[in-house]
């Protein structure tokens, strides 16, 4: 056989040849989406009714379409969720459950609740599927970061190896299954904190939802800051509900809207939280294997089936880089994404579409308005 049939046959085992046609499908969706968006129209909201409550520093709601006065007390029995999620992941108070892990796992295991441990077994497996850049166990490393923040500078490089020392889910340990009573979390070095800042609103946006499924409430959004949600069932005569998506260079503006259908989605990016030092940019969202502020991209949206996966995999996202999360995107088709890249050059915007069909996603403008 000659040796360009041999190397065909090995990229055709070994899924190269499948991952090509998809990379090439999915450029063909991106052109399509980004040609003539005027002559696509654009799904627009109708009439709502809003509950909100502020919770994990941000501003939360439940939003619905005109209905019964019941589905009023059912959202607000759904907010109330969110507020007891708060009071048990919050690492910004001493009695939470999270506060009393952090402070003493390290000397002995700590039992926990069903659903926590869940929880902590759910974050595991999106490490592990992440390759680590998705990491609920760096906090030292964000108390880091957020300290220096606060005083104006940047840590050293011998801080920053101290506490990636005491970051990663490799050092928290899960004892117990779903009949043993028991179940603990310890930690196998002093020092390691949990912090659920990439994944803790979508929980909690999950549980709401399930929540008012469970009242058989079929049409409402949910969403935590306005950057994770959850959407379920119609609205305004579409087949989903419509999100506009701001643009990352010019936040005042919205460059896509996003019809979402019984999905989660979740944006990351630097866009708003960031600071400067000695004439440099640094954003919030740490890469977890180095321990300095992640670069490359400037927004990430994840659309996938439930809100704290969405939330997780566009943090993770974000820290991998473009070319990772494209690998990553290609090997799980029910995870959709729009990746932005920092423009080559100007103030256009280049998106790249993964796995969202063309009828879910309306790009409005990868420009500002105000460009000259």
């Amino acid at each position: 056989m000659p040796e360009s049939s041999g190397s065909n046959r090995r990229e055709f085992l070994t899924g190269k040849a499948a991952q090509r046609a998809l990379r090439q499908r999915a450029d063909e969706v991106t052109d399509a989406i980004l040609q003539d968006p005027e002559q696509r129209p654009v799904p627009t909201g109708e009439e709502t009714i809003r509950l909100e409550t502020r919770a994990m520093a941000c501003q939360w709601a439940v939003v619905m379409n005109p209905g019964p006065p019941r589905q009023v007390m059912v959202a607000s029995d759904a907010l109330d969720l969110i507020h007891l999620v708060e009071n048990q992941l919050t690492v910004y108070r001493d009695d939470s459950d999270i506060a009393r892990v952090n402070r003493l796992a390290a000397r002995e295991p700590q039992t926990i609740s069903s659903d926590l441990f869940a929880f902590l077994q759910t974050c595991r497996e999106l490490w592990q599927e992440t390759e680590g850049t998705f990491d609920p166990a760096m906090g030292a490393l964000i108390q880091l970061w957020r300290i220096a923040r606060q005083q104006g500078r940047i840590p050293t490089q011998e801080a920053v190896e101290q506490a990636l020392a005491q970051t990663g889910m490799q050092h928290v340990q899960l004892s117990g299954n779903n009949r043993d009573d028991n179940k603990t979390v310890s930690f196998d070095v002093e020092g390691v904190r949990l912090d659920f800042a990439a994944i803790g609103k979508g929980y909690a946006i999950d549980l709401a939802a399930a929540h008012l499924q469970s009242e058989d409430l079929s049409d409402f959004i949910v969403h935590g800051g306005h950057s994770s949600i959850f959407a379920r069932g119609q609205h305004g005569g579409s087949d989903g509900w419509p999100v506009g998506i701001k643009n990352p260079l010019f936040t005042e503006e919205r460059y896509a809207t996003l019809l979402l259908r019984n999905q989660g989605m979740s944006t990351s990016g630097s866009n708003v939280q960031f600071f400067r030092h000695a004439g440099r940019r640094y954003g919030h969202l740490l890469d977890p294997r180095n321990g300095w502020p992640a670069e490359g991209l400037l927004s990430v949206t994840v659309v996938s089936s439930s809100a704290s996966r969405a939330e997780a995999l566009s943090t993770a996202f974000y820290v991998m880089g473009l070319d990772k999360a494209r690998r990553y995107c290609d090997d799980h088709l029910d995870v959709g994404a729009i990746l932005v890249p920092t423009p080559a050059s100007g103030r256009s915007l280049e998106p790249i579409v993964c796995n969202l069909p063309q009828d879910q996603l309306f790009i409005e403008q990868t420009s500002s308005k105000n460009q000259p």
